[in-house]
């Protein structure tokens, strides 16, 4: 196994390395900006990491890896025009920069890029892995498609966020692990259980990002603290607040979920102010443990050297410090 940082190296070099035609410039400009921004990196880095835990080599599975990540840049362009979102690590979004429509059709454009590149697997497995990115795809679309629904509802229950954010986020971190295994030859049954490795630490990276919205560092998280807050969106730490809130704080909290226009500062302070009291923050945490252990006893069922197994847990340590 190679070191974290090889893997990225990897990863970064591949995407730098996409051919991009000069026209129309509207069309691929906004692609190029997009994967130009960087991000974490975490769907191509497990992509290269499971193939070479079953195969010895990450080299087979390279082009796989710049098809998820251009999968899944080409839905946070998509994500930004729905959500209304200005920033996107650290930069203006491309319906921002261009327009909603540039962003739309540019979106659509890397899809059908990270299809072209899936399509470059090896004949061998390429049936396999085709079916996992469509099932992924499919997955993180019903994810979506909740995460809207969710909006005009004040009843959701944790339960069902859980599984709104397992679709959108978490099977395709689980996606890329699979993929990456099925390209590395691994069996169906260890490429599945280190699926479900990925899946839980999906779920507890997305827990994670809704802390950061409320409690991380704006200089060191790309995006601005508190927009979860402003667009009363149903994360783990509002539904959770809505279920524990009673008397003054359940009228003050549907205060600023009602409030027209409300000043930002006054809205994200107020409303961070009833987790603080409701230790909604400490509920997070743990469930964040609770999902990044899972993680951990899954990657102990797949059979892969314990030096892949260590490589695994480092990558999910990483994960829970985070802080961006």
């Amino acid at each position: 196994m190679l070191k974290f940082e090889d893997y990225i190296g990897i990863a970064t070099q591949a995407i730098e390395s996409i051919k991009y035609p000069a026209r129309p410039g509207r069309l691929y400009e906004p692609i190029a900006y997009t994967m130009s921004l960087g991000g974490k990196r975490l769907r191509p880095v497990l992509t290269l990491m499971a193939c070479d835990a079953f195969s010895g080599s990450c080299k087979a599975a390279v082009d796989a890896a710049v098809g998820i990540e251009l999968y899944h840049n080409f839905t946070l362009l998509h994500d930004d025009v729905m959500d209304k979102a200005d920033m996107r690590r650290g930069k203006p979004t491309v319906h921002v920069k261009w327009n909603d429509n540039v962003a739309i059709l540019s979106g659509d454009a890397m899809l059908t890029m990270a299809s072209q590149y899936i399509a470059r697997t090896d004949n061998e497995h390429i049936k396999a892995v085709t079916e996992a990115f469509n099932a992924t795809a499919m997955g993180v679309y019903e994810g979506q498609q909740y995460d809207m629904d969710f909006e005009a509802r004040n009843d959701v229950s944790e339960d069902e966020y859980i599984e709104m954010i397992r679709l959108k986020t978490s099977v395709l971190i689980g996606g890329a692990c699979k993929i990456g295994a099925l390209i590395g030859n691994a069996s169906k049954e260890d490429a599945d259980s280190l699926y479900n490795f990925g899946e839980y630490l999906g779920l507890a990276f997305q827990l994670q990002d809704d802390w950061l919205d409320v409690y991380g560092n704006p200089e060191t998280f790309g995006k601005e603290i508190g927009g979860d807050i402003m667009n009363n969106k149903k994360t783990f730490m509002l539904i959770n607040a809505i279920a524990k809130a009673t008397g003054d704080d359940a009228l003050e909290l549907r205060r600023w979920l009602m409030a027209k226009a409300p000043d930002k500062s006054s809205k994200v302070a107020a409303v961070k102010a009833i987790y603080d009291k409701l230790g909604i923050d400490k509920l997070a945490e743990n469930a964040i443990q609770k999902y990044n252990d899972m993680a951990l006893a899954s990657i102990e069922k797949v059979n892969i050297s314990e030096e892949a197994k260590q490589s695994f847990r480092e990558f999910a340590n990483m994960l829970l410090h985070r802080d961006k």
